[in-house]
């Protein structure tokens, strides 16, 4: 009587335990299904349209694991990564100490210097890693990419993997980053952005603390923005992650550029669809 008590008790006990493992999975895969249904219905196009431009926004949840995006075609596309290369440019020019820290001074070579066509005054002085980041000037990190040198940074491209991990030959390096060798999609530029986040990468911590303190370009009491812009002549970027509730988004924008206007739609679009989702 009693070995035929426990084994009813067994048989219950393990029909309890398969019919709540089944429980869990069927409210995990509902759950995934509401993160799904959420990003189907953000509708992101509306900014495109009302600012007269074609590209695209892809924006990452870290707490919810949810995407979200416009057109996920060009979010799988890889472009010229442009002065978004600066925050991996730091990086491995703090690792290999070729400059100190973020006041560290590069000298000025006299050289006037500006951007279809226009001179970018701020470019053409003496400048710091932070200056030179704020201000996006392209002769202080060719300057580094230099002194870095084609072994080290095709290595440490390829320990990152980031983007098609194509620097071109010894002769570009100070330009390989601007004449589309290397190309990243936005999706990477989420995954290299997320790894930079949880210090996944293969730099010193105290080097990746610099260089997500110079990305800051907006801070306020309920959140901070860190972000790069990038450009060239037909595309625009902007990358980055935004800081609030507890939580962390990471996003990538990435716009044809036929007219100056686009330029600075780069950043509207991201805060609109940031907004989209109750943010800032």
């Amino acid at each position: 009587m009693k070995k035929t008590i426990k084994k009813r008790l067994g048989l219950l006990l393990i029909f309890l335990t398969t019919f709540s493992s089944s429980w869990q999975i069927q409210t995990v895969q509902a759950n995934s299904t509401t993160n799904s249904e959420i990003a189907q219905t953000t509708n992101f196009q509306q900014h495109f349209d009302s600012l007269g431009v074609n590209g695209s926004v892809l924006i990452y949840d870290l707490n919810r694991d949810t995407f979200y995006q416009h057109n996920p075609n060009r979010n799988s596309t890889a472009f010229s990564p442009a002065s978004t290369f600066k925050i991996f440019n730091s990086l491995v020019a703090l690792e290999t100490d070729v400059i100190k820290d973020d006041v560290d001074v590069l000298t000025w070579d006299g050289i006037e210097r500006g951007f279809n066509p226009s001179l970018m005054k701020v470019w053409n002085q003496d400048l710091n890693l932070r200056l030179a980041f704020n201000y996006s000037a392209v002769w202080f990190y060719q300057v580094l990419a230099r002194r870095i040198g084609y072994e080290r940074m095709q290595n440490f491209i390829n320990q990152v993997q980031y983007g098609n991990q194509n620097i071109g030959t010894a002769e570009s390096i100070d330009r390989f980053w601007l004449d589309a060798e290397l190309q990243i999609t936005p999706q990477e530029q989420i995954n290299f952005l997320r790894r930079l986040y949880e210090n996944n990468l293969p730099f010193q911590q105290r080097n990746i603390e610099i260089v997500k303190d110079i990305m800051i370009m907006e801070q306020t009491p309920n959140y901070t923005l860190r972000a790069k812009t990038g450009l060239t002549p037909k595309i625009g970027w902007y990358v980055g992650y935004l800081e609030q509730n507890d939580n962390v988004y990471f996003f990538a924008t990435n716009l044809n550029v036929i007219a100056e206007k686009d330029i600075a739609a780069r950043i509207e679009i991201t805060r609109l669809s940031l907004q989209e989702l109750g943010l800032l």
